[in-house]
């Protein structure tokens, strides 16, 4: 049976899939499926973005980490936030400003981050809604954790600007920095307030927040919630992605044949892919410990030492929860590489791969495929260590599923109808200048 009548049963509400009897097949993702918008307001999220004003030193945006030329990431297995120089693959160590450290998961892609269906944010979920809080939103800072972000969007932008591997910049460096050392996050002061005061200071700046934000009395009252929602209305704008061939297929509108009918049948039947990648945004929101190879800091307390990565679990406590990740969106996966919460797989084809055997992939892991800016660091602790390397083994609750390299790449092939050309620029795409003149973040 074609694909071309999946898309017509598909259309007719019967779930069918060619040569693998009835699958759950998601429906086509709609206008409803999103947060409504404002163009102004995305707009100004642009420019806040791609302006280095946001970091403690100046010198790194939020496309530093997440560039369109990168698929909303950098390229890189663990990037290099505060105390590097340059973007992407070129980016290096800059010697008169040393990192202490690599930041230390992937830069996730942000794609879809409007639909309504993304309720938890981060490898770890450590943001999630939660209507019991009086935020609506549990976050690691828990009772100080103010209100005014108009979407989880919103609030998962007030992170990077705290960390001092990402934006922050270090201990003592900078005012924001010294705030952060402090503890002084919200109130007259905090972190968040010293870098609204500096956008408020650009008269660009001021005059844009006034227009799109009306009720502000003037440029005093902007707050970082308001910095935080425009630079959220600018993700959700720039990067819905809902016209891939993928979306085609599901509309009824397109048919696959070959390699990539081939690897549809496979993801939604014989290698299971969909048992987590479910619905119209490739995932389940659910947490799995898929034995992902564990490179760099690990995630870790300031007064630990270890090097582990034991994602939800440090969230939550649970054990069952050790070594668990979210399962990430598939959309435009192609484009979005190194693969994993650790950036741990330079060649998509090895990722799955790996992800049909995790145990098996785990023992005979090949260095090679991550891509690091040089760097002096102890990046292979975990993978050194062989009692760590079967902890994070024996937490894989997967039973493997044997694929040959052909099924690999018929999978590779359904994997690309995932990509949406119009995705690639993004949709306002790259500005050529900021308000605070800063330079721009650009290849």
């Amino acid at each position: 049976m074609r694909v071309v009548l999946l898309s017509f049963a598909i259309g007719m509400g019967i779930a069918v899939a060619p040569g693998v009897g009835a699958v759950d097949l998601p429906p086509p993702l709609k206008e409803a499926d999103f947060r409504p918008l404002r163009f102004e307001e995305a707009q100004l999220g642009q420019l806040l973005f791609y302006d280095p004003l946001l970091s403690g030193n100046k010198e790194v945006a939020c496309a530093t980490c997440h560039h369109p030329a990168f698929g909303t990431g950098d390229g890189l297995s663990l990037s290099l936030g505060d105390g590097g120089m340059g973007l992407g693959v070129n980016r290096v160590v800059d010697p008169q400003n040393l990192p202490e450290q690599r930041v230390p998961r992937n830069a996730q892609p942000l794609f879809n981050l409007g639909a309504k269906q993304m309720t938890v944010l981060f490898h770890d979920g450590r943001v999630e809604v939660d209507a019991t809080r009086p935020s609506g939103l549990r976050t690691p800072l828990e009772e100080e954790m103010v209100g005014g972000f108009a979407s989880i969007i919103s609030a998962q932008t007030m992170f990077p600007v705290l960390s001092g591997d990402e934006m922050a910049g270090h201990y003592s460096e900078n005012e924001v920095s010294q705030a952060v050392r402090r503890g002084t996050l919200t109130g007259k002061d905090g972190a968040w307030d010293l870098i609204a005061q500096r956008v408020a200071a650009v008269p660009d700046y001021a005059a844009r927040f006034g227009a799109v934000y009306p009720d502000l009395a003037g440029p005093q009252d902007i707050g970082f919630t308001d910095i935080s929602n425009a630079i959220a209305a600018f993700m959700e704008f720039e990067w819905r992605s809902d016209t891939a061939p993928f979306d085609a297929l599901l509309a009824g509108e397109a048919s696959f044949s070959g390699a990539q009918e081939r690897g549809l049948e496979l993801f939604y039947g014989a290698a299971g892919c969909a048992a987590c990648h479910s619905g119209p945004l490739l995932t389940d929101f659910e947490f799995h410990a898929m034995g992902q190879p564990q490179l760099g800091p690990g995630k870790a307390a300031r007064f630990e030492r270890h090097a582990r990565d034991e994602g939800r679990f440090r969230v939550t406590g649970r054990e069952a929860d050790r070594f668990a990740f979210r399962t990430p969106s598939l959309r435009n996966v192609a484009l979005t590489g190194p693969w994993g919460h650790s950036g741990a797989y330079g060649d998509l084809a090895s990722f799955v791969a790996a992800h049909a055997d995790p145990r098996t992939a785990l023992e005979s892991y090949d260095r090679s495929g991550v891509v690091l800016p040089e760097f002096e660091a102890a990046d292979w602790r975990i993978m050194d260590d062989p009692a760590e390397v079967a902890a994070i083994s024996a937490a894989v609750a997967v039973a493997p599923v044997a694929l040959g390299a052909q099924d690999v790449a018929d999978i590779i092939a359904f994997l690309n109808s995932l990509t949406d050309p119009a995705m690639t620029a993004g949709r306002l795409g790259v500005p050529k200048a900021v308000p605070s003149g800063l330079p721009v973040p650009n290849p």
